[in-house]
């Protein structure tokens, strides 16, 4: 598929979903009848963050290994950015994770 019909295809996606939400009144707020879209989004919202994350690491590990293979002396100063840039990569899915967490705790 190309981007912009992968991107049109989440945007309908994203829209239905929330549909609800946005559409119910005061009273449906009593009853809870929308939560049903709370544990999908919070299952997608891991799913795409670990996906993503997981992408971006095997990048930077890719290019930090190339950049080695290229300049072997330079490995100190690549090391350190390299556990940098992974620490700030694999926090991005801890956030994902943590507010899933919280959406799934507004169930009960």
């Amino acid at each position: 598929m190309r981007k912009s019909t992968l991107f049109a295809f989440t945007a309908l996606v994203m829209m239905f979903v929330a549909m609800p939400a946005f559409a119910a009144d005061g009273s449906a707020a009593a009853d809870h009848s929308y939560y049903w879209a709370l544990p999908i989004g919070a299952g997608m919202a891991i799913g795409i963050a670990g996906g993503l994350c997981g992408l971006g690491q095997g990048k930077a590990i890719a290019s930090a290994v190339e950049g080695l293979a290229r300049n072997p002396g330079a490995r100190a100063g690549l090391l350190t950015f390299l556990i940098i840039g992974l620490a700030l990569i694999e926090s991005i899915s801890l956030y994902a994770l943590i507010i899933a967490i919280q959406i799934m705790g507004k169930l009960q």
